[in-house]
């Protein structure tokens, strides 16, 4: 599954700097988070960096973008590849 950021973000820029793939970036209004890049830490750590960070809990499981912990690890593999 790949996490995402809702409309509550206060735009406090502490989860950018958390994410060790890279895949939260400041959009139009509020930070989003790229699917493509998301393996809610999988291969980094034990939880979301930035949910762990996050003061108004906005970050939750993108129900539109849901993987198993099998294919959040092959992600995290073919990033480590691609860098």
């Amino acid at each position: 599954m790949a996490l995402m950021i809702t409309d509550e973000c206060i735009n406090c820029d502490v989860c950018e700097p958390e994410c060790p793939n890279q895949a939260i970036y400041a959009g139009e209004l509020i930070y989003e988070i790229d699917p493509r890049k998301c393996t809610e830490c999988v291969g980094h750590f034990d939880e979301p960096q930035c949910v762990q960070v996050c003061p108004v809990e906005c970050i939750p499981v993108d129900p539109a973008n849901v993987e198993d912990r099998e294919t959040l690890m092959q992600k995290y593999l073919r990033l480590q590849a691609q860098a």
